[in-house]
């Protein structure tokens, strides 16, 4: 990463104009339609594409200090992003591992594709081990997935949904089937994306419910199946390392632009009692120098794991925990941090004007994505313990 230049890949007159128009998007629960075409323009979709195919050619070490960066701009665009640069990452951990099936994921990436992210299902708390969704086979290797899929980010611009249901129709079922499906399929109406997404925060991701009416998947677009629950495919461990790391380097981005924000308001603020400034305040020094000790600790930690993960590092059973952990300690830290800069801000911060108002909705956010904290204690508990006693 030594020649790595982030504002080559993110001008900082790009995130200039996307911070300013990120209050308006939350505000009006819209979609960020000029963030993403400057994005594209910029060539930030295809960040984790090889060169040789139209891509930047980065790894995951430099995309995580990118949404850093971008989510300092704007939480809710660096998260609907996420979802698109997570199959690209996912095609990447594949093809540096040898395995080629999502290189059309890099060609589409590069000639301008959005993919989403079709995996959360509610009540489904078996994420990449189980689904709801109804996966069946068709006589030319084909599937048709009917079911219900929420949280499906992008969900006004994506062309291609990558999603997975479950195959409990054919002689070898039951199996988890990972593909994608492309938007032709809305026109017929096999799928329906409903206007739903009305939230406390992240609205301009419009994270949309999708529905899926034997909406079909072509036989080259069908990329795996295998056996539901825990599963040792390499697809498996792709998807789920490159969604923690991604989704905490998010996080890790706005807890950065609190702390920037507490920073620039304490220097800013005058007390009525001493005439001095607040960041000459002994306890909010010790409030911001508290930020800063938790906040210093994320950027290695992920800088670290994506390396390893980059280098095909084996880390073996513990990987699941050392991912699952890197993401709770990046939102719970987040979400620390935010609530710090609010209290050294002010009342000022109560105002739906506020940008740390904005960032305090939209962190509350990452407790909700897997690992959520229950999920992430089982995993690290059963690395540490082993599995629980029958």
């Amino acid at each position: 990463m030594s020649n790595f230049d982030p504002a080559v890949h993110l001008p900082d007159d790009l995130l200039a104009r996307i911070r300013d128009r990120a209050a308006v998007h939350d505000r009006e629960n819209t979609f960020p339609d000029e963030d993403l075409a400057e994005l594209k323009s910029a060539g930030y979709l295809a960040i984790l594409v090889p060169e040789e195919l139209g891509g930047a050619g980065l790894g995951l070490v430099e995309a995580s200090v990118l949404q850093q960066r971008l989510a300092g701009a704007a939480p809710a665009t660096a998260l609907a992003i996420n979802m698109h640069l997570v199959w690209t990452g996912v095609a990447k951990v594949l093809a540096d591992r040898g395995i080629e099936d999502l290189r059309f994921v890099q060609e589409g990436a590069a000639a301008g594709e959005v993919f989403a992210f079709g995996i959360s299902e509610a009540g489904n708390d078996l994420v990449l081990f189980g689904s709801d969704t109804d996966a069946a086979p068709q006589p030319d290797g084909s599937y048709a997935f009917t079911g219900t899929k929420i949280f499906t980010s992008l969900a006004p611009v994506w062309t291609q949904l990558g999603l997975h249901g479950l195959d409990a129709a054919s002689p070898d079922a039951p199996k988890m089937v990972y593909a994608f499906v492309p938007r032709s399929e809305e026109a017929d109406g096999r799928i329906v994306t409903r206007s739903d997404w009305d939230t406390l925060g992240m609205r301009a991701t419009q994270s949309r419910t999708t529905e899926l009416h034997a909406a079909i998947v072509p036989a080259e677009r069908v990329v795996r199946r295998i056996d539901p629950g825990p599963n040792p495919d390499p697809l498996v461990f792709a998807i789920f390392s490159v969604f923690e790391v991604l989704l905490a380097s998010v996080y890790t981005g706005i807890a950065r632009r609190a702390l920037d924000l507490a920073v620039e308001t304490a220097g800013r603020r005058r007390s009525k009692k001493t005439g001095e400034a607040y960041s000459q305040d002994p306890d909010i020094r010790w409030r911001v120098a508290d930020m800063a000790l938790a906040y210093d600790a994320l950027p290695p930690q992920l800088e670290s794991l994506c390396r390893d993960i980059d280098e095909s590092v084996d880390h073996g059973r513990r990987w699941f925990s050392l991912l699952a952990g890197l993401k709770h300690r990046a939102v719970t830290t987040a979400k620390r941090v935010v609530d710090d800069a609010i209290l050294v801000a002010g009342g000022s911060s109560y105002l739906s004007s506020s940008e740390l108002g904005r960032l305090y909705r939209d962190v509350l956010a990452g407790l909700f994505h897997p690992s959520d904290p229950e999920s992430a204690h089982s995993t690290v508990a059963t690395a540490w313990l082993g599995p629980l006693e029958a």
